[in-house]
Order: structure tokens, then C-alpha cells, then sequence
């Protein structure tokens, strides 16, 4: 029988050579070559590149009998949040995050609650050993857990595994150590993560078999590996927080089963991790009385709306000043600061400018602006905003205050907490005869400047 054959082959043109080179030989692009299989042509029974699903005849989308995906509940009520519901049948979810930040504890913990509840696991670690992860069972409290672990890195073993055993839910910790025979690039490379990634997917879609593999980071907080791995599966979720801090976040970037930008929050405890119920209060500082630079906003984070509160600190700076943002955009922090001179008249051009979204939660969505710009203001005449006071809006280069997406829910939210004075776009103040909001004084706003002269009659 022969041996399948290693080629070099081209990211940009799909060129292909028998050897490395620096350059390719088609289109001349530089470190393009990456090592792939070509099978011997003796062996055509042998197909690596199989589908993922059997071959079916062309037919319309009203044709086609379509059902609700069936779920399976982990048992972390923040986790089945972040995944759309729990986990799908034979779906592939790719989970990321810096070292120590907890990814394997919160899989353990999920399989443990998984094999409790009936269902079959099975723990695939090529990172430690078998006594190092039923040691980490023991001090997470999971006694007589029935997990069944596998310590193997190598692909074709860990497949013949899940086709005989043919477990409900498998982890593979993680997809950086696992290699394939059928390449002589070491484990890692851009070549065995995508090769050994396929074959999972392909094994997963064919078995029923839900894999959840663990993938690591670059230094910007990137996926290791070829940016097609996240193209390849159903969910990929990001794993955030400081390991200084005890609170971990897990966001979803991608899911074919659920919404995007959804999160989770966690709290890392001796125990393992626990859910969070109420975020509102890890994102929000316990100030005895309220305190100049101050001010806290609603945020939406999927179909989760959170309280945070955005912290500025306006300081005379040099002939260069600084603009500084933790947790929000700096362009966009710059961009503020010149609507804020421009249509508000207050300027910031000689004074160092720092912004901060407390507990480290990252805001990316532009309601943040008119609360950026009250704290900021508040800081600068070193004036507090009045006690229970929050504010949210999109603000435009022309000075206007834009709408933000479901307003309703975030006033719901802030009325739930106790806040009494809300400043929004005018577009989201409800209609007078809703009483949903009773306790919270809703000022409506058009402009930046009627914002910041509303702030000052209060």
C-alpha cells in the first residue's frame, strides 16, 4: 500500500511544491507554504477529505423537514446562557483563553455535572496527566466523579477512541498538542491544528458526538493557529478576565445554534468556577457617596443587559497629552473629546484624559458615549453626578444623541437596581402612561448640550 505523500502548498494561490521554499514558485508570495498530504494514488478506497455529511440529492429549502436542534443542559446555568441553551448533537465548539484563566476547570466541572445526568463523557487531556486531572477533580470537590479520561495526544488513537467508546460529549484539552501521523510537522504547527481539527469535525458530524476543543492564545488574545479553525466549527467562545481578579467572563463570538456576543460571568472560587446571577454588581463600585468622574451606564452584552460603571479621570497634562481608554475604544475616546469641545464647549486639549469600564469588562457597542462623556466632564469641574444617576446614548460628530438598541430593557434594568435619574436619547424615553419604570425619572435628550446643561440643573 503507499504511503501518502507531503507536499508544500500555497495560502494565496493554492500552488503547491515538493519541497519547503521561502518563496513561492506560482505567485512569488513570501512564507505562503504550508505542509499538507497528497495521497498516493494506489490507495483510492482511502479518502481523508470525506464530507461531513451524506451525499443528498438537490431539493428546495421548503422541502426539507427542519426541526429544533436538541439541547443537552450542563448544569452552569451561565454557560448553557453563553452557548444558546445548552450543548447541540454533534456540534463542535472551539473555546480560547490566556493560561490559568480556568478553561479546563470549567470543562471538568461541566463533564462531571454532564456523566451525573446521564450522559456519557470522556476527557481527552494532552496536557497533563491522568493523576494530575483526577487530583484537580478532588480539589474542585468532584469526589467519585465517573469521567473517563484519556491521556493521548496522538489523532488517530484519540478517534479510534471516540468510534468505540462513542461518547455523548468529548473534550479535547487541547487542540495545540494533538498531531496526526499523516504529517512530520511537529504539534501545533499551522498544518497539524487545521488537519487535526477537520478529522474532529468530520468524526463529530458523523458520530453525534458534541467535541469541545481547547484552543490557546497569542499574545494580542488571538486563536492560535490558522484563522480557518474558527471558520471550521459551530461555536467559538472566548475565555476573558484578569487571573489577578476573581471574576472570568466567557464570550461567543460565533455560534450556529444561538446568539453572538452573548456572555457568561463566572466567579473562581476553591471550588471550582460558580455562575454569576447578577453581573450589575461586579461592574459596579461600592462608593459610600457619589464622587467626581463617575458615571454608570447600561450596556447590552448579547441579550443580557448590564449595568457598568465608566470611570474618568481628567488631569493637566503636558504639551502632549494623553488619551488613554481600559476596556473601550480609544479612537472613539478621541473622537468624543472633539464632539465634547465642539458642540458642548468643553475643552480637554491641554488635560490628560483617562477612561476606565470598571471590574474589566470590555464595551464596544457606542451607547457608552454619553456616559464617557458625563464622566469626563464630571471629572474635569470636579463635580459628582447626582446619586443614582445612569445615562446611555450613541452620540454623533454633529452633537446628536442617537438611539441605543432595546432601550426598554435597559431602563428595566436600571429600575430593577434601585437607580432613580436616567438621562437617554429621546428615541428611548417610553411613553408617559408606562409604568414600568415607576421610581426612575427619565430626562430625554436630543444633543450633547442639552445633556450636559440637564447634568448641571440636577
Amino acid at each position: 500500500m503507499a504511503k501518502d505523500k507531503t507536499l508544500y502548498s500555497c495560502t494565496e494561490c493554492g500552488g503547491t511544491s515538493p519541497k519547503w521554499l521561502g518563496k513561492c514558485p506560482h505567485c512569488n508570495a513570501w512564507n505562503t507554504l504550508i505542509e499538507t498530504v497528497a495521497e498516493a494514488a494506489a490507495a483510492p478506497a482511502k479518502n481523508r477529505f470525506a464530507s461531513l455529511a451524506k451525499t443528498a440529492e438537490v431539493t428546495t429549502l421548503a422541502d426539507i423537514e427542519a426541526s429544533d436542534v436538541q439541547r443537552t443542559p450542563t448544569g452552569h446555568d451561565e454557560l448553557d446562557r453563553v452557548l444558546g441553551g445548552g450543548i447541540v448533537e454533534g456540534g463542535v465548539i472551539l473555546i480560547g483563553g490566556d493560561p490559568g484563566i480556568g478553561k479546563s476547570t470549567l470543562l471538568l466541572q461541566a463533564l462531571d455535572s454532564l456523566q451525573r445526568s446521564g450522559q456519557k463523557t470522556l476527557y481527552v487531556t494532552g496536557e497533563e496527566s491522568g493523576a494530575q486531572v483526577a487530583l484537580r477533580s478532588r480539589r474542585l470537590g468532584l469526589d467519585g466523579s465517573q469521567v473517563s479520561v484519556l491521556a493521548e495526544i496522538q489523532l488517530e488513537k484519540i478517534l479510534a477512541t471516540l468510534e468505540h467508546t462513542r461518547p455523548a460529549i468529548a473534550v479535547i484539552d487541547s487542540i495545540q498538542t494533538v498531531y496526526s501521523e499523516q504529517l512530520t510537522s511537529a504539534p501545533g504547527s499551522v498544518a497539524q491544528v487545521r488537519e487535526c481539527a477537520a478529522h474532529l469535525t468530520r468524526a463529530a458530524k458523523a458520530s453525534g458526538t458534541a467535541i469541545v476543543l481547547v484552543g490557546h492564545v497569542t499574545k494580542e488574545g488571538a486563536l492560535a493557529g490558522p484563522r480557518v479553525l474558527e471558520h471550521m466549527v459551530d461555536t467559538v467562545l472566548y475565555f476573558e478576565g484578569d487571573t489577578h481578579s476573581s471574576f472570568r467572563l466567557i464570550r461567543a463570538i460565533k455560534n450556529r445554534f444561538g446568539a453572538v456576543n452573548e456572555i457568561g460571568v463566572f466567579a473562581m472560587t476553591e471550588r471550582g468556577l460558580k455562575g454569576v446571577s447578577n453581573p450589575s454588581a461586579i461592574f459596579l463600585s461600592q462608593h459610600s457617596e457619589p464622587v467626581p468622574g463617575s458615571c454608570v451606564m447600561v450596556t447590552l452584552e448579547g441579550t443580557r443587559p448590564m449595568l457598568v460603571e465608566i470611570q474618568a479621570l481628567v488631569d493637566t497634562g503636558g504639551p502632549s497629552p494623553r488619551r488613554l481608554s481600559v476596556g473601550l475604544d480609544r479612537d472613539r475616546l478621541a473622537m468624543l473629546l472633539a464632539v465634547l469641545h465642539r458642540h458642548a464647549g468643553v475643552a480637554c486639549m491641554d488635560q490628560d484624559v483617562f477612561v476606565n469600564a470598571v471590574g474589566g469588562v470590555r464595551i464596544s457597542e457606542p451607547a457608552a458615549d454619553l456616559a464617557v462623556m458625563l464622566a469626563i466632564t464630571s471629572s474635569l469641574r470636579g463635580k459628582a453626578l447626582p446619586k443614582g444617576f445612569i445615562a446611555f446614548g450613541e452620540v454623533g460628530l454633529a452633537g446628536e444623541v442617537r438611539p441605543a438598541p432595546r432601550g426598554q430593557e435597559r431602563l428595566k434594568e436600571a429600575a430593577k437596581l434601585g437607580f432613580s435619574v436616567a438621562v437617554v436619547p429621546k428615541a428611548n424615553a417610553p411613553k408617559k402612561n408606562d409604568k414600568s419604570f415607576e421610581g426612575l425619572t427619565i430626562h430625554p435628550v436630543e444633543r450633547i448640550e442639552d445633556a450636559m446643561n440637564l447634568v448641571r440643573s440636577l
